[in-house]
């Protein structure tokens, strides 16, 4: 029930060379959620907990009664497919193993974002490319977890409300959100520090061949409990990359903590570099990042030069995929002018590796969303685009040694954090 699809080709050969099984739809998701609703109804509800701006349900699957709680949140970012396929292998693990429900009920919101999730339709990407053929990532005031970062409180989206009422009616001693990324390892961040955890995700990781990246740019700064296990810095620390705006401080991860709670961020990639798991010291960092941001500017330029042609065509198209591509652009100047003149976070291989691939994505994000819209005005300058963005991919997953991980594998780990979270997290809170 958990996975949507067929058979991995690993399952019948040991090595798995493309994906697939499919990732699930939110539909699929809904269904299979309440088929255990069906299935166990003395543990299980599936209730409606609010609509997405576009009047999508956002379902809530609760399994077990015990006023302590963890709540689990899928589809925050529609490009992070591997949430929902995780969501339902967690479901289906609780209601298996009696003593994770002993003195715990266990809360799925299904999908943060319906909508999202609807524009990104790469369901089974065989490549790099396929994925971001049908990529799509909302700006930030859009997106569930990030708005209140960037909104003020009577301007946030139905979604972010919806997911706060859920904070405030179950009061979870601990939140976890999955996340995920197109090519690099897995990481943790954490608003608070789990003792105990870096141990059972590194384990996991390693059994199942995923690297730690243990550089995350995402997580710049930030102190490590362990290889690849960041923890948030407190409110009033300066961030590490003062241009951008959303501060994951201000996020709905930080909600959690009016009641005594944390938030556990679990991202798994879809690609493994095994780059991004280098703790050797970079020779020069410094200036390899500056490197880095001329890069940034030039590939982010090149897409601007295209939108600035094109919207004169464009004149009346406006739509999620266009704000999201402007928004990608508008954040490149700010970015690299951190990366010129910031010294590097980190010293090591992992940290310059995983600056160079977020380097890469932002552009290429902003061109792959302009060229969805400028295919479907049969615009002259898409041809130029796809070009564009079929060698940024194939470049992203040569310099990367891209290998894909298999979906059976991504779910795996990302749910053996989560319980891992759980029980440790427990402990301390107990």
């Amino acid at each position: 029930m958990g996975y949507c699809g067929l058979r991995s080709q690993a399952d019948v050969t040991g090595v798995s060379l493309l994906p697939q099984l499919r990732y699930p739809t939110v539909p699929q998701l809904v269904s299979s959620a309440r088929a255990l609703a069906i299935h166990r109804p003395a543990l299980c509800t599936l209730r409606q907990v609010g609509v997405s701006r576009a009047g999508r349900p956002l379902h809530l699957l609760s399994v077990g009664h015990a006023r302590r709680a963890v709540l689990v949140v899928a589809g925050a970012h529609a490009n992070e497919p591997t949430g929902g396929s995780t969501l339902l292998a967690l479901a289906e693990r609780v209601l298996r193993e009696r003593e994770l429900r002993t003195d715990t009920s266990w809360h799925f919101l299904l999908c943060a974002d319906p909508d999202g999730a609807s524009l990104h339709v790469t369901p089974a990407p065989r490549s790099l490319l396929d994925y971001h053929l049908g990529f799509f990532r909302p700006a930030a005031e859009e997106q569930p977890e990030w708005s209140p970062a960037v909104l003020p409180p009577h301007r946030l989206p139905p979604e972010t409300r919806a997911l706060t009422r859920v904070i405030d009616e179950l009061r979870p001693y601990l939140q976890v959100t999955l996340h995920g990324t197109d090519l690099g390892g897995s990481w943790v961040q954490l608003t608070k520090d789990i003792p105990g955890l870096a141990e059972p995700f590194a384990k996991s990781a390693a059994q199942l061949h995923i690297p730690v990246e243990t550089g995350a740019s995402d997580a710049a700064g930030w102190s490590a409990s362990g290889p690849g296990v960041h923890v948030m810095p407190s409110p009033g620390a300066g961030a590490a990359y003062p241009s951008m705006p959303d501060d994951a401080r201000q996020s709905t991860w930080y909600h959690t903590h009016r009641y005594g709670g944390l938030t556990a961020v679990v991202e798994v990639p879809m690609w493994a570099s095994d780059l991004v798991d280098d703790p050797a010291p970079h020779p020069a960092p410094a200036a390899a990042i500056r490197r880095l941001a001329r890069r940034l500017l030039r590939d982010g330029l090149e897409v601007e030069r295209v939108l600035t042609d094109a919207l004169p065509r464009l004149e009346g198209v406006d739509g999620p995929l266009l704000r999201s591509a402007r928004w990608a652009l508008e954040l490149v100047p700010g970015l690299a002018a951190d990366w010129m003149h910031t010294p590097p976070a980190d010293d090591t291989m992992a940290y310059v590796g995983s600056v160079d691939a977020f380097g890469r994505r932002l552009p290429l994000r902003a061109a792959a969303m302009l060229l969805r819209v400028l295919r479907e005005t049969d615009d002259r300058a898409a041809p130029h685009l796809e070009r564009l963005v079929a060698t940024w991919s194939d470049s992203f997953a040569e310099r990367f040694r891209a290998r894909w991980v298999p979906l059976e594998h991504q779910v795996e780990h990302q749910s053996r954090t989560v319980v891992a979270a759980a029980l440790h997290a427990r402990e301390e809170t107990a």
